[in-house]
């Protein structure tokens, strides 16, 4: 690989930054980066900020999306071994499926990264995320600040996505002990394919036709499910009056907070998220160790005590964001846009421009 050609007097070694990952040039590494898909709000966002992050530090970026199939996205992923990519990061759809792409980089000695959705394979070089068990004690504790007790509807990502069981461990942590007491029941527990709005809008359908509209409130496992699944509450008079909980802090459910509709999303900063991915992948492309990593068992990330061998990690902290401060940790933040998430509020119910 171009890495065992470079010379030390190509790599200028910056400072070690926040994340124990060294900053360095990396005139002609080859970066490739695998997304699930592009229908998510944030992946096409960040697929554009890797690759300005590599080409200011002179790395190519390869991006290739899988439109959600996982044997699609584990071809791309061998296309890029054979294209001579230095090392790849990954956003898995399936996060079994692509265990094999990463078990054959790993053979040809290119390092994986797995972005954000952990992928079952103990050759993992990283896997960089968030704390997502947090995510969902979070999604819980927005909900139950306004209903703690009542019939609760528990609305699941991706089966195929571990982050999604985790999301659930956490709000089963919250929601649980209170199901214990008898405050709450679960009227319908729902896992919503390829984190797909639509199929949360018929879910949400089936489940408010089964239960009369009778629920008290939703527990969703992002902004796009929640904002399907609120389409639906919509059409029954309920958006507003069942609060739901959502993830991601997009536009669209910042939007919906300060409508009054989404009861509160999870602030995550993919800002720091994608840097510290270009980071590490330019470290391991030079063949160095990335520093500030934990050892986690895949028993510990999965939940599933067959799963054996451990994968370098590391977590991020979660907000969570409500109508109280939407404005000053998104709004005022940058991270999404006074115009976008104000749109369609009258002025005098808008606070001031930033």
């Amino acid at each position: 690989m171009m890495k065992k050609l470079l010379s030390l007097s190509l790599i200028l070694v910056m400072a070690v930054s926040v994340f124990g990952v060294q900053s360095v040039l990396a005139k002609n590494i080859k970066i490739g980066v695998s997304f699930s898909d592009f229908e998510t709000e944030r992946w096409p966002v960040e697929a554009e900020l890797m690759k300005k992050l590599a080409a200011e530090k002179g790395a190519e970026v390869i991006v290739q999306a899988a439109n959600h199939d996982a044997k699609l996205q584990n071809d791309q992923i061998q296309n890029m071994i054979l294209q001579g990519v230095d090392v790849i990061v990954i956003v898995a759809e399936d996060g079994a499926a692509a265990a094999a792409a990463v078990d054959d980089a790993a053979r040809d000695k290119i390092p994986c990264i797995a972005y954000d959705r952990l992928i079952k394979s103990p050759n993992l070089a990283a896997y960089i995320s968030f704390d997502n068990v947090e995510v969902g004690r979070a999604q819980a504790r927005g909900v139950l600040k306004v209903v703690d007790k009542g019939r609760f509807v528990m609305l699941g990502g991706s089966p195929t996505d571990n982050n999604a069981v985790l999301f659930r461990k956490g709000q089963m942590d919250m929601v649980q002990p209170l199901v214990d007491k008898g405050q709450i029941e679960i009227v319908a527990d729902q896992w919503v394919e390829n984190w797909s709005p639509d199929n949360a809008t018929k879910l949400m359908e089936n489940i408010l036709t089964a239960q009369s509209n009778n629920v008290d409130a939703v527990v969703a496992s992002n902004d796009g499910t929640a904002l399907g699944a609120l389409q639906a509450m919509k059409a029954q008079g309920l958006a507003g009056k069942v609060p739901i909980s959502g993830q991601d802090a997009t536009a669209a459910g910042c939007k919906s907070i300060v409508e009054g509709e989404l009861t509160m999303t999870v602030y995550k900063d993919v800002r720091l998220l994608t840097p510290m991915a270009i980071d590490m992948a330019i470290t391991l492309a030079n063949g160095q160790a990335i520093e500030g990593l934990q050892d986690f068992t895949l028993a510990e990330l999965t939940l599933d005590d067959s799963l054996q061998g451990t994968v370098p990690c590391k977590f991020l902290e979660v907000v969570e964001v409500n109508k109280d401060n939407v404005y000053d940790v998104i709004v005022k933040s940058g991270f999404q846009s006074y115009d976008d998430v104000y749109k369609d509020i009258p002025e005098d119910q808008r606070p001031p421009k930033p």
